[in-house]
């Protein structure tokens, strides 16, 4: 029989899992009736889903080479874990069936992903997940109702260290204002559209390439006004314009160096509905007027770090960057704005065929303008955006 040969996917993890399930032998036994069901899960880099294993398929997973390629068993015993192991995904084969496995993995090793921060960012990702009801229904959305099921928190701060030097307070400054006005907005005024020369002002401060420099001939690095580790900026912004002045409800790629929208072909039928299943169930965000989705391009990124164990801790410290950038010039331009992570990120990668290895949706940004009054809750202790004391 011509039969491929096989190794293991590039990067697996095994986690212990322990299920609660009733047990009528503990009831009569005097417990709680409540057992323990033991399983091994495994998480692969290229696979959306954790697989459960027995402990002999398990173990020989992991006896397998993950870079050299093994000839198929003759012994039934273990020729049945190598075919059982390969139709879940964790044995590759060099050729035939199963082809999409078998190009998952291939991705992930060419992006030279560090093996814990791709498993990561993959099974960290969300589908179909409605955080805002969960919420709810745990009674876990007011600070009160926290402390009900929680207990309190840790400290708000560190003991205070004794005789520490007492700093001077200088007389507030335009930037210090600005930072001050600076506050994540929950209430957007639907009523009143973004004029496009404003989105563009926005996205020309914070995301645009100031300049660009070529060192070697096709090799550029782009200055923009955040910072990104090695001068790489791998984050691109897609736009969900809903109510801008000028330009189409939809979804639109911001190129930095031209600074112009592209209109995506693929479209959603709904665009509402889609930001609410994207931002899961977060309304008080859903009706922002511009959604900016940060996706990471890996590739520019790990081009440089590659295998490393710092490169993805770097890409999510770009997405704070930009994130705080446009919180600031949101508040210049007296608008409200919102960062969150809390994100259903396959709405986007299924809409616009993204691989998430490859092109990784990492955040949901949005701003525009402030509702007059406030109906769902916001923290502003200092009372620099909601001034009025009728909060309702």
């Amino acid at each position: 029989m011509n039969i491929s040969r096989y190794r293991r996917c590039y990067a697996v993890a095994v986690l212990p899992d322990e299920q609660p399930v009733f047990s009528l032998d503990n009831l009569l036994a005097g417990g709680t009736g409540i057992g323990f069901e033991r399983r091994l899960l495994v998480r692969a880099a290229h696979l959306d889903e954790p697989v459960a294993l027995a402990v002999p398929a398990c173990m020989f997973l992991l006896q397998s080479s993950a870079e050299q390629w093994q000839a198929f068993p003759e012994e039934p015993e273990e020729l049945a874990l190598v075919l059982g192991l390969r139709d879940v995904g964790l044995l590759i084969t060099e050729r035939g069936e199963p082809v999409a496995a078998r190009q998952a993995d291939q991705r992930v090793r060419d992006g030279h992903w560090w093996a814990l921060s791709a498993i990561h960012h993959r099974h960290s990702r969300w589908s179909g997940v409605d955080s805002a009801g969960e919420m709810e229904k745990n009674r876990l959305v007011t600070a009160q109702e926290l402390v009900q099921q929680l207990g309190k928190p840790p400290a708000e701060a560190p003991a205070r260290v004794s005789g520490a030097i007492a700093l001077p307070r200088p007389a507030p400054d335009a930037v210090a204002e600005l930072l001050a006005g600076r506050t994540t907005c929950r209430n957007y005024a639907r009523d009143r559209p973004v004029p496009l020369s404003m989105l563009a002002g926005m996205l020309q401060n914070v995301l645009m390439a100031q300049a660009q420099v070529e060192t070697e001939p096709g090799v550029r690095f782009l200055k923009k006004n955040v910072p990104s580790a090695g001068s790489l900026h791998p984050l691109e912004a897609y736009v969900i314009a809903r109510d801008v002045e000028g330009l189409s409800p939809g979804i639109y790629h911001y190129h930095a160096i031209a600074h112009e929208l592209g209109r995506q072909t693929t479209q959603p039928d709904d665009l509402d509905a889609l930001c609410l299943r994207l931002l899961s169930g977060q309304y008080w965000f859903a009706s922002a007027h511009v959604m900016v989705v940060l996706v990471c391009r890996f590739g520019r990124n790990f081009w440089k770090y590659r295998n490393h164990v710092k490169a993805y801790r770097a890409v999510t410290l770009d997405v704070g960057h930009v994130s705080q950038a446009l919180y600031t010039a949101a508040t210049a331009q007296g608008l409200g704005a919102f960062v969150t992570a809390a994100i259903n990120e396959s709405e986007i990668e299924g809409l616009l065929g993204f691989d998430p290895m490859v092109d990784g949706v990492l955040a949901v940004c949005g701003f525009g303008w402030r509702a007059e009054a406030m109906t769902t809750a916001e923290l502003d202790p200092v009372g620099r955006v909601w001034v009025s004391t009728d909060r309702a």
